[in-house]
């Protein structure tokens, strides 16, 4: 199975049917962003720190996965030159829309986020990748590919899911309010769920989601060549689950390409 296609397909449908994700900031949002009053989020919760960007206006900045009409209008609209690369074609309308609504200087492109072939060596100042690559099989390709169109001295902001989210049944935990270890880690939708799950989640149309151990997220960025300069932790919304009340569900870690030689 191709996952990237189903996927695309999937997140296409999510943002027709009014995901959280999917929802275009208003005009106002824009305006007030064009003033210099914004903010951005990597995780559910916290807005991004300001110090994690530093000066924004005219510097080149990929959003990588996070099309819907939120983030890249917002940085746009802060003065920074957008590309938005996502794999999902509605998601991008978002961002268009916004875009032509407010005439703001925003590319889209669509693509697979561990294949940024379509973009040039060294060709962005900051890359903005809030939590998505849980949609995504194998995390070291985006890694090294977020390296490479970055340039020296770049940043990268990147939001990442808890892997031990996916320890238990949340469904199960929202019924009865407790909290039981189901899976093993890495947990994979295609490879960890009984055939019937499997089925309901693809009947429904839903994102296939796949765990990443913190070697793969926090050490896969090192490997690739990063140094980590920033590290904050992000709950979800209080009733989504009940690991709310034992530990945070994300991770936001800033990094930086600098030459080390």
């Amino acid at each position: 199975m191709n996952t990237v296609s189903y996927n695309r397909e999937a997140w296409n449908k999510q943002s027709n049917s009014g995901s959280r994700w999917s929802i275009p900031v208003s005009d106002k949002t824009i305006r007030a962003a064009q003033k210099g009053d914004w903010n951005v989020i990597l995780t559910p919760n916290k807005n991004v720190p300001t110090n994690w960007f530093g000066e924004i206006k005219g510097k080149k900045i990929l959003c990588l996965a996070s099309g819907g009409g939120q983030q890249a209008p917002i940085l746009a609209a802060a003065g920074a030159i957008v590309t938005s690369f996502d794999n999902s074609d509605e998601q991008l309308a978002k961002d268009q829309l916004v875009a032509d609504r407010n005439e703001l200087d925003l590319t889209t492109v669509q693509g697979d986020m561990a294949d940024l072939s379509a973009l040039e060596t060294e060709s962005f100042d900051l890359i903005f990748h809030p939590v998505s690559n849980v949609f995504c099989e194998d995390i070291s390709p985006v890694w090294k590919e977020c390296y490479r169109v970055l340039k020296t001295g770049g940043r990268l902001l990147s939001g990442v899911m808890n892997p031990m989210f996916f320890l238990f049944d949340h469904e199960e935990a929202e019924k009865t309010g407790e909290l039981q270890i189901k899976y093993s880690l890495p947990f994979s939708d295609t490879k960890s769920l009984p055939k019937e799950k499997l089925a309901e989640i693809t009947q429904k149309g839903w994102p296939y989601e796949f765990s990443h151990s913190l070697e793969d997220q926090i050490g896969g960025q090192i490997d690739a060549g990063f140094v980590i300069c920033g590290f904050y932790e992000d709950d979800w919304d209080e009733k989504a689950t009940p690991l709310n009340n034992y530990t945070s569900m994300y991770i936001s870690t800033l990094s930086r390409k600098i030459n080390l030689e």
